[in-house]
């Protein structure tokens, strides 16, 4: 009877460990780059059969991706781009737009964004594992018809070309991307944002000509020094004799006001919450009390969060709006270069930034209000080292003009693809993988979105077409009113999927 029991013991013992391993089975990650994973691992997700990629195959799409939503305007310059002849591809308009027969297909990886915060958080490697991510999805066929489908499409089209319409993916992750696909026998042209913005900006300075080029992009692309490098390395090889300085500011939380991240924005909230990540009167990045009146912040419908009704009494401030943040950025700005004590004339800023452009004329009027400012003793405070109109140097298109000299180049034009047949996909939180961490709201939350590893190759996220489940009211308003063109496209992909919301600015949706 004795050894009855403990046979029984014995047997429950590894009954209930096979159970463990069932349970814990499927939340397992193998730990691999993503790289060796998408080339060698003919099982996984990610795997791309690089063998038989239909490389420069001309009827394919082009892949643009970005962060979230602000490489739009990437695609909005690319859209509508008429500086060709199309019949023979020659210099000069011809009033029908350039790639008119080319199809796109835009990837917004908005479960992960900002990517701008990523070496902040010293999550480079991350970082880079998601733009690789978002340049095997544009390469491969894989897609999720909305959030809550488990099976896989597998109908997508691959692309011929890679534009990365986000400065930081751009200054991190090109030549990552260009490593990955050396090591896939691929020689699929990946075109930046930055090289594009560089050339743009050099072309409004004359080569003798002192200036000062201001760079206003994300914390991440500052720190990464992408545009000051590649700005003083063009200088060299253009032939620029001038004394050109470059002073850069990262815009910790305009990009995410704009994409409505509640980190940054709220527009329901009456009060500071405790999850702001924005800043403030005091951490890394400060709002200087003694700048108020320069500041000139917009207080009205809860814009600014204060926690006194007298906001010269507050010890907590936090911005609540994108151009209150635009506002911040740009006085530190010209702070920083009027305590350099320089003797050259800022005359021209990068919106480093693919959601900076949805701003441009909130920072052209901040610009010209700064320029008019004047100190305590009646003297203007900032007029001896800016110009009066500013010159604001969109990269998107000089990066539309690198796209269109590729194709031709190369013989890549698609001679007989239409435009309306582009793609629109946003990347979702993943619910069905249960090591996710997942908010009320259906995001990461922040700690947990910065704290993951990279190597422990899963998926965080599904790519979805773009819809009124993961596009918000407002942001389709703006889309609707700044890249009109871009917007109609999206509503085209959009009314073939049976399975996703309607894409329309009707509130009531």
């Amino acid at each position: 009877m004795r050894n009855l029991n403990v046979l029984l013991l014995v047997s429950l013992f590894i009954f209930s460990c096979k159970q463990k391993a069932k349970e814990t089975e499927h939340v397992e990650v193998k730990k691999r780059t993503i790289v060796s994973t998408i080339i060698e691992d003919k099982d996984n997700f990610y795997h791309i059969d690089f063998n038989n990629y239909p490389l420069k195959e001309k009827s394919l799409p082009i892949g643009v991706f970005d962060s979230g939503t602000g490489g739009l305007t990437v695609l909005k310059a690319i859209v509508n781009y008429d500086e060709n002849n199309n019949e023979n591809y020659t210099k000069g308009r011809d009033g029908e737009i350039d790639f008119n027969k080319e199809a796109f297909i835009y990837l917004g990886d908005q479960a992960n964004m900002p990517y701008g915060n990523y070496s902040k958080e010293n999550k480079v490697d991350l970082l880079n594992e998601h733009i690789i991510k978002d340049a095997q999805f544009l390469m491969s066929n894989k897609y999720y018809s909305d959030a809550s489908d488990t099976t896989v499409n597998t109908d997508k089209q691959p692309v011929k070309a890679i534009v990365i319409a986000c400065n930081t993916a751009t200054a991190y992750g090109k030549e990552y991307i260009e490593e990955f696909l050396k090591k896939a026998n691929s020689n699929l042209k990946v075109i930046g944002v930055i090289d594009a913005g560089v050339r743009g900006t050099l072309a409004t300075i004359k080569k003798d000509e002192n200036a000062i080029v201001g760079v206003l992009a994300t914390a991440g692309t500052v720190a990464s020094k992408g545009y000051s490098k590649t700005l003083l390395k063009f200088k060299d090889e253009f032939g620029y004799t001038g004394h050109i300085e470059v002073f850069s500011q990262g815009g910790v939380g305009i990009a995410e006001a704009v994409d409505e991240d509640p980190n940054y924005y709220d527009k329901n909230l009456k009060k500071p919450r405790n999850d702001y990540k924005g800043p403030s009167l005091d951490g890394d990045v400060k709002i200087d009390k003694t700048l108020f009146d320069i500041y000139n912040f917009d207080f009205d419908n809860s814009k600014m969060l204060c926690d006194t009704e007298k906001s010269d009494d507050c010890s907590i401030l936090q911005i609540n709006d994108a151009k209150n943040y635009v506002r911040y950025h740009l006085v530190t700005l010209m702070e920083q270069i009027r305590q350099s004590k320089t003797n050259n004339k800022l005359k021209s800023i990068i919106l480093g930034c693919t959601h900076y452009p949805y701003m441009t004329e909130e920072i052209d009027a901040i610009l010209k209000e700064l320029y008019r400012y004047k100190g305590k003793e009646g003297k203007y405070l900032y007029r001896d080292f800016m110009v009066e109109n500013i010159q604001l140097i969109d990269p998107a298109v000089d990066t539309a003009k690198e796209l269109h000299d590729y194709l031709k180049n190369e013989a890549l034009f698609n001679p007989n693809g239409n435009i309306k047949d582009s793609e629109f996909y946003i990347s979702v939180t993943n619910k069905d993988n249960v090591n996710n961490k997942i908010d009320a709201d259906g995001r990461f939350p922040y700690d947990y979105k910065y704290g993951r590893h990279a190597h422990e190759i899963q998926e965080y996220v599904k790519v979805v077409p773009f819809s009124r489940d993961n596009i918000s009211y407002d942001i389709l308003t703006r889309f609707q009113e700044q890249i009109p063109y871009v917007y109609q496209l999206m509503q085209n992909f959009n009314q073939k999927n049976e399975k996703t919301k309607r894409l329309t600015t009707d509130s009531k949706i």
